[in-house]
C-alpha cells in the first residue's frame, strides 16, 4: 500500500487536491494507495510531552507508515520551507523504522515558478538522513492556482502527465526494491 502523506493541516489545501489526483492516478494504474492527511492529526501530538509519551490517539497515524509499502509526500511550500506540522508529524513517528529502507516520493506545490523546490530538497535530507529510498523523478507544482478549472478540478494536462509518470515510476521503484 502506497501512503500518499498531505504535508500540511490547512483544509481545503491545494496539496490535499494533488494527492487526490495522484490517489486516482495510482489506483487507475494498479496500484494500492490511501491518503495520510495532516489535518486529521489529534490536538495531543500538540502538548510537549507528546515527545516523551507518544499519545495513543496517534498509533494508527505511525501504524500507517510502518504499514506502508512506499511513502510519497506532498507538501506545499510556506515561507520557503515546509510546513512545521510536516516536521512535528516527522519527529512523532518511531526511529528509525519510520523510514529505514522506505521507499519515498515527493511532489512539491506552490504559487510561486519553482513549485516548492526548497521544501523537497528539505525534505529529501531528512528523509536521507534517516535511510530512506529516495525515489528521484520529483513532480513539482507551480503557479498551482491556475491548475484548477472554476469547480476546482485539476486541469493542468503537462502537470497530470508528469504526475502519472511519477506514480507509475515509483510504483515500479517499490516493487523492484522488494
Amino acid at each position: 500500500m502506497i501512503t500518499i502523506i498531505i504535508g500540511t493541516n490547512r483544509p481545503d489545501s491545494n496539496s490535499g487536491k494533488i494527492a487526490q489526483e495522484l490517489i486516482s492516478l495510482y489506483k487507475s494504474q494498479g496500484s494500492e494507495a490511501s491518503i495520510l492527511n495532516l489535518k486529521d492529526l489529534p490536538a495531543e501530538i500538540f502538548q510537549p510531552g507528546a515527545y516523551a509519551e507518544k499519545p495513543e490517539s496517534f498509533k494508527c497515524f505511525s501504524d500507517t507508515v510502518l504499514n506502508a509499502s512506499g511513502l510519497h509526500v506532498v507538501t506545499p511550500e510556506y515561507n520557503g520551507g515546509f510546513p512545521g506540522v510536516l516536521k512535528l508529524f516527522i519527529d512523532m513517528l518511531p526511529f528509525p523504522e519510520s523510514f529505514e529502507d522506505r521507499p519515498v516520493a515527493f511532489t512539491g506545490v506552490a504559487a510561486g515558478q519553482f513549485g516548492a523546490l526548497r521544501p523537497v530538497e528539505q525534505l529529501q535530507q531528512i528523509f536521507g538522513y534517516r535511510n530512506a529510498y529516495i525515489y528521484p523523478n520529483r513532480v513539482f507544482v507551480m503557479n498551482v492556482f491556475s491548475s484548477f478549472d472554476e469547480e476546482g478540478l485539476f486541469n493542468d494536462e503537462k502537470i497530470k502527465g508528469k504526475l502519472s509518470d511519477q506514480a507509475k515510476g515509483f510504483a515500479a521503484f517499490i516493487d523492484a526494491l522488494k
